[in-house]
């Protein structure tokens, strides 16, 4: 059973803390800064294990050396994307299964917002973590990929069941 806890970072964006219960492994999603994970991490009593990125931007990376420096967690990311994740350990990609502790995570390649651009989805704790490409009111911007790209990796994130509970990278609710 997955725990997860929310992490704010810089003005508008979402971290998040994965823990896996059964075994005390503790992955944090798209660390945009380092700080507010430690806060996170001491608040929780937690120790950090794996940095997972959902795709290269600074916003989604930028605590990944720090992090990794600090606690020796390893960093997961997109395979498509490896030269521009700071301190990538693993690559993985569409259709890979990714352990952490005993929680799996199903590998989606959504790109569009980026080329790399991928999501977690831990099936049986029905949770997807989909980054930049789908918020609350709408999906990401197109930096590196094609107006159907983006309806794909829609597609396939729509595809998922309903009771899915999405986290997104930003926060644009109250902006929008």
């Amino acid at each position: 059973m997955l725990n997860i806890h929310l992490v704010p970072c810089l003005s508008d964006n979402y971290a998040y803390l994965v823990h896996d219960t059964a075994t005390n492994k503790v992955a944090v999603v798209d660390p945009s800064e380092a700080a507010p994970v430690f806060a996170a991490l001491a608040a929780h009593n937690l120790k950090l294990t794996h940095i997972l990125n959902t795709h290269h931007h600074f916003d989604h990376t930028g605590g990944n050396l720090e992090l990794k420096e600090k606690t020796g967690a390893m960093v997961v990311g997109p395979r498509a994307d490896r030269e521009r994740i700071p301190g990538i350990d693993e690559e993985v990609g569409e259709g890979d299964i990714w352990s952490l502790g005993q929680a799996k995570a199903k590998i989606f390649d959504i790109p569009a917002h980026t080329k790399g651009h991928i999501a977690f989805w831990f099936e049986a704790d029905k949770a997807v973590f989909t980054g930049d490409t789908m918020f609350a009111m709408g999906c990401g911007r197109l930096f590196e990929g094609t107006p159907a790209q983006m309806w794909s990796s829609l597609s396939k994130l729509a595809a998922l069941p309903a009771d899915t509970r999405v986290y997104c990278g930003h926060e644009y609710t109250l902006s929008n």
